[in-house]
């Protein structure tokens, strides 16, 4: 199967650039697999589709502010550096842009009292980044971070919090879960007074958003590995849902790459934390997720594939070309699918 058999059309004006309000109020396709009927209504009207017994997986990661805008010492040329993975407590990866303007060695300052060293360079703009300060990492990040939005989102929002799900909880992320950003306290407070049980898990979103499928040959795609966590609390949950015979409806591709990385041959889940690189395209088998809410991914992007290897490539494509005419809105702050 080629890269190329995922690619669909899209108006660049159908990009959603900002937020809308409130959160709950964006647009939610229904897709029924057994009966491969489509139905278009409001995110809030996911209740309609929850049936008590059911479990809504979620992932409570958090973003840091990780998107850092420095000089060289001495210089006045901006450098970008998008914080990916932490090393040890002053080591990160990180993605340099430019990344022709620095070499092994080079200072970045971001400001008076907080500045790192590039400590090795590897491929693609990727760096390790040893950084100098004195306090608490996390402070620094938060006041000279910046929310490290996707390249096709040209429009800074200054609420931070905008960037986050409401149920955000555990630093670590280098991206949002952004199937999470539709869902309001009131709506999950509605959720579990119908009998449905939210269970948090977690996967630290990194490289592998923004790394493209260079590949045409997508079986040859290599997944940039990430760390999760399933708690045996969130496990045993799990577990008993199935057993009971309700539904695991996983919020977001993050929660279902996490499932499937800990899911036994018999549905069930084992509790675990590691790295995972798992690649989910069509020919996949799930073991676990049952249903998925999701937002409309890129072209040719592993998140339009992994959605593929749960509807078929033919119908993911059919539904996309339906979005694009419906005129809903793509990606990281646009619209929602439900896929039943």
């Amino acid at each position: 199967m080629k890269t190329s058999d995922f690619y669909y059309d899209l108006p660049e004006e159908l990009i959603a650039q900002t937020p809308i309000e409130p959160r709950d109020s964006s647009r939610l396709m229904v897709y029924d697999r057994k009966t491969k009927s489509l139905s278009h209504r409001i995110f809030r009207d996911i209740l309609e589709y929850l049936h008590p017994g059911d479990a809504l997986v979620i992932n409570e990661t958090r973003v840091l502010p990780v998107r850092l805008i420095g000089k060289k010492a001495g210089g006045t040329a901006n450098i970008e550096c998008l914080l990916l993975k932490r090393q040890n407590k002053d080591d990160w990866e990180a993605l340099i842009r430019p990344a022709k303007r620095v070499r092994e060695g080079t200072i970045i300052e971001f400001g008076e009292d907080f500045s790192c060293k590039v400590q090795e360079k590897k491929e693609d703009g990727i760096a390790i980044l040893r950084f100098c300060y004195d306090g608490v990492f996390e402070n620094f990040v938060e006041r000279y971070g910046k929310a490290p939005l996707p390249p096709y989102i040209h429009q800074e929002n200054p609420d931070k919090e905008r960037y986050q799900t409401v149920y955000a909880k555990i630093n670590g992320s280098a991206a949002a879960p952004t199937a999470g950003f539709h869902f309001t306290r009131q709506l999950l407070d509605q959720i579990k007074q119908k009998g449905i049980i939210i269970i948090p898990i977690l996967l630290h979103v990194g490289l592998g958003t923004f790394r493209p499928v260079k590949v045409e040959e997508i079986s040859e795609h290599k997944m940039h590995s990430e760390f999760y966590s399933v708690s045996p609390e969130a496990a045993k949950q799990i577990n008993d849902v199935k057993k009971a015979g309700g539904r695991i409806i996983a919020v977001g591709t993050t929660s279902v790459r996490t499932l499937e990385s800990v899911a036994l041959p018999d549905g069930t889940v084992r509790a675990e934390s590691g790295q995972t690189d798992i690649f989910i395209y069509p020919g996949y088998q799930f073991k676990c997720v049952d249903a998925l809410i999701t937002n409309f991914h890129l072209p040719e992007s592993t998140l339009i594939m992994l959605v593929a290897a749960m509807v078929g490539k033919d119908e993911v494509l059919d539904m996309y070309r339906t979005a694009v005419r419906e005129r809903y809105r793509f990606f990281s702050f646009g619209d929602a699918m439900v896929i039943l």
